[in-house]
């Protein structure tokens, strides 16, 4: 099932120190409304079968939003929201508007939880948004954003003790975060495989991966175009059919960096991300992968 991120700002009303964004999030950029609707419509014909509304803070345009989740679900794409609470301050105000979602057909709430939110939202809205779900019949998850350290414990604890469903995930450093000191990778040799879901930039842009996008500025390896020259049809087709990209799906980043050379002692150094844009920032290590991609296909045990 083809599945996108889409931006429609980046607009967002706190700024985390972890945020993976470097512009500034307080203005932000904001897609045409109508012109939104016309994608996703587009996104439909092309067969998408989920949209994740994230990017900036969506609920800063919550009747816009509530509005486009509605029409996905006239069109049968499931839909997420990505959300840091800051709306949830008390349990009237958190079920209301999670009512209206339910009612206009949303499927799932992510709500974002770490260290870095809970410095600028009350770890109290967390709980009122996840709790208003549990009642309204409204599926959620928590991410819990860590580097796992210990001063985390604390964060991780109180999610425990209210019984809310949560999946820890690791902190991109990139973005804010990349002047992060990087902890150490305690864990077994892993292929790191990734799915490389799309995001759609309120601008039109589209790149093959959300969680990479624009970080990668030597070689923009990732950008598939705009929707202004290309349909949607085309770009998704365009990833679909790199051969590094599905390579990165099925072999994993892991025996691709294996593949260029590198000491398995030194690749576990590094975080999947983290791994991925040093093999594919760099504008000699891609032009090897791209010559010797037939061999890097037929690598297999």
């Amino acid at each position: 099932m083809r599945k996108l991120a889409f931006g429609y700002s980046t607009k967002c009303n706190i700024s985390c120190e972890h945020c993976v964004a470097t512009e500034d999030l307080s203005v932000g950029r904001k897609m045409d409304h109508d012109k939104a609707k016309e994608i996703i419509a587009e996104m439909a014909q092309a067969g998408v079968g989920g949209i994740s509304f994230s990017a900036g803070e969506p609920f800063l345009y919550f009747t816009k939003i509530a509005e486009l989740v509605k029409l996905c679900s006239q069109l049968g794409i499931y839909t997420r929201i990505v959300t840091n609470s800051f709306w949830a301050k008390t349990a009237e105000s958190s079920d209301r508007l999670v009512s209206e979602l339910k009612k206009n057909g949303l499927c799932q709430l992510r709500l974002s939880c770490s260290r870095w939110h809970q410095k600028n939202i009350n770890k109290n809205n967390v709980l009122n948004a996840a709790r208003s779900c549990q009642k309204i019949g409204l599926n959620y998850f928590i991410s819990f954003i860590t580097d796992f350290s210990k001063e985390d414990d604390q964060h991780e604890q109180f999610l425990r003790n209210h019984g809310l469903t949560f999946f820890p995930e690791p902190v991109i450093y990139a973005g804010r975060a990349e002047s992060f000191k990087r902890r150490s990778i305690l864990t077994d040799y892993q292929a790191n495989y990734c799915d490389m879901n799309p995001y759609l930039t309120p601008d039109l842009d589209m790149y093959a991966c959300c969680d990479a996008g624009s970080h990668f500025p030597e070689t923009n390896f990732f950008y598939l175009g705009n929707l202004s020259d290309n349909t949607m049809e085309q770009l998704f087709t365009k990833s679909e059919t790199d051969c590094l990209h599905n390579l990165i799906r099925t072999m994993g980043i892991t025996n691709i960096a294996s593949f260029t050379g590198m000491k398995a002692r030194e690749i576990i150094t590094y975080s999947k991300c983290e791994l991925c844009r040093k093999l594919f920032n760099s504008p000699e290590t891609l032009t090897r992968l791209r010559t010797e991609v037939s061999q890097l296909a037929a690598w297999s045990r």
